[in-house]
């Protein structure tokens, strides 16, 4: 069990690695010699993990598709807002996240392994209808449709946020789903909805102390 352990933590130190050198460097210009220096492991330990710097590119993508973090709602279109506004307080924080999005973005890389946005689409899709199961969303709203859109949207926010510093990521992922919800979302539904910007930096903040169940971040 130490065994396993120890290897579980060195295959994450080596995606940590590759996470920063990707998001500093991007795909095409990142080494395998500057990620086993960032991780301070052998190459032997590299490679028995990951085949090549592509196989790296996967396991960073794979991370990307995260609910960690994130409480149980009654309202799915409450766990939905969780999702992206912990996602946005995360992102800026953790190089692992943010290498994700430079991955997804570059199209060569998109062309060696594709991208993580597709596993969002359908992981969002999914929250979606059970939210218009319980009567959360407006009867004519499409939720494969609603959740490629806003993965498009995120992501865009994102990058022009990063690039022109505009503000903090949670500010302007609150201002997008306030843009949002009202064409999709029953009013009724939506005054109980919380999409403050402080909403993800609370949940994840929960999440990170002992009992994180803490109900008192659910909404009515």
């Amino acid at each position: 069990m130490a065994q396993q352990a120890r290897a579980i933590q060195t295959r994450r130190t080596i995606l940590e690695a590759a996470g920063v050198v990707f998001d500093e460097r991007g795909y095409d210009a990142a080494t395998i010699a500057e990620i086993l220096n960032r991780a301070g492991v052998t190459k032997g330990a590299l490679y028995f993990h990951f085949t090549s710097k592509e196989d790296l590119a996967r396991g960073v993508l794979a991370e990307a598709l995260t609910m960690e973090g994130v409480l149980p709602q009654d309202s799915k279109l409450q766990e939905w807002v969780d999702v992206g506004m912990v996602l946005a307080h995360r992102l800026p924080r953790e190089p692992l996240l943010s290498a994700a999005i430079r991955l997804s973005a570059d199209q060569h890389a998109r062309e060696l392994f594709g991208t993580s946005w597709p596993g969002w689409i359908g992981f969002i899709t999914a929250q979606l209808e059970e939210a218009k199961r319980q009567g959360e969303l407006l009867p004519h709203i499409a939720p494969e449709e609603t959740a490629s859109l806003f993965v498009g949207a995120w992501t865009g926010v994102e990058i022009v946020n990063s690039a022109l510093s505009l503000g903090r990521l949670e500010t302007k992922i609150a201002s997008l789903y306030d843009h949002m919800l009202p064409g999709i979302g029953v009013p009724g539904v939506l005054s109980r909805l919380d999409t403050t910007p402080g909403r993800g930096a609370r949940i994840w903040g929960a999440h990170q102390q002992p009992g994180h169940e803490d109900s008192s971040l659910t909404t009515a």
